[in-house]
């Protein structure tokens, strides 16, 4: 029997524009990984990346938050598929 596929894990500075991703795993000094779960950026958290490479511009939690790219590839996240948009139309 095959071994499960692991969660395939990628810095959040290379998760594209417009995409979600759930927070897997955050290195760095502990202050740094505190800071972040203060702001509710925490392991298991949605985090929706809006721009950027350099300076990533995320939102979690309603809040945007930017980032350097030092401090991104110290988030891994795994990509959340996003369903399709519905527009509701009015009759």
């Amino acid at each position: 029997m095959p071994a499960p596929s692991p969660i395939a894990r990628l810095p959040l500075c290379q998760l594209p524009a417009g995409a979600v991703g759930r927070v897997q795993a955050i290195t760095g000094d502990e202050g740094f990984c505190q800071r972040l779960r203060e702001m509710g950026c925490g392991e298991a958290a949605l985090i929706t990346k809006i721009s950027g490479t350099t300076t990533s511009l995320c939102q979690v939690n309603g809040t945007r938050i930017a980032l350097n790219h030092s401090a991104a590839m110290n988030i891994l996240v795994e990509r959340v598929p996003v369903p399709p948009r519905t527009e509701s139309r009015r009759a």
